[in-house]
């Protein structure tokens, strides 16, 4: 299992630096330490030099393969308005719980681009995929959260199969999120967020198919 890269998304901000750097490392080292990967002592220089100069807010990528190697490459990047919600819809492809490497952020996303494609741009801003069991899961590239009206957002259990989101974390650990599983029934009932650590959190309109 080394015909990969693990892969974190980071956004810098000019006067704040790296917006969660603290959880994107650690999830970076623990992942590389579960995976048999070295681990990157490098990722802070490499990340530093990317940005350095620079003067707007920038998407940085970072992968770090089995062999220790790590590359870092960055873009101009646009915050979306506070206001902003996403259309969002549901794909036919399935995330499979027993696979390990789905709690990990990776270069393999066969299944994520598969339900991506299922809808164009225009369709859906994101699609949100299932397991075995019918349990929701997690976007193509966010987390999901969910408000029953409680005002405490519910998120899947990584135990559902899916990623331990850097956004996710940060939520729970405020004590502004907890673990709870989801079905689409729940959808009916509540209010859907979706994020990530790059755009935040983002309200979202469940599009039934």
């Amino acid at each position: 299992m080394n015909d990969f890269s693990l892969i974190e998304t980071l956004r810098w901000q000019p006067g704040d630096g790296f917006i969660r750097l603290r959880l994107h490392l650690a999830r970076l080292s623990r992942s590389a330490r579960r995976l048999g990967f070295p681990q990157p002592i490098d990722a802070v220089a490499r990340l530093d030099e990317a940005v350095a100069g620079a003067t707007g807010p920038l998407r940085v990528r970072l992968t770090f393969d089995a062999q220790g190697r790590i590359e870092v490459t960055s873009a101009a990047f646009v915050p979306l308005p506070p206001d902003t919600i996403w259309t969002v819809r549901l794909a036919e492809t399935r995330l499979n719980s027993a696979d390990r490497l789905v709690r990990h952020k990776t270069t393999r996303r066969a299944a994520y681009e598969a339900a991506r494609a299922e809808y164009t741009p225009a369709e859906a801003d994101e699609v949100i995929l299932l397991n075995e069991r019918g349990e929701i899961c997690e976007g193509t590239i966010t987390s999901i959260f969910f408000d029953d009206g409680t005002g405490m957002l519910r998120t899947p259990p990584i135990s559902c199969g899916l990623l331990a989101g850097v956004l996710r974390t940060e939520l729970i650990c405020a004590r502004k999120a907890r673990v709870g599983r989801l079905g689409l029934a729940d959808l009916d009932a509540g209010t859907l967020y979706i994020g990530n650590s790059l755009r935040g959190l983002i309200r979202a309109h469940f599009l039934r198919n």
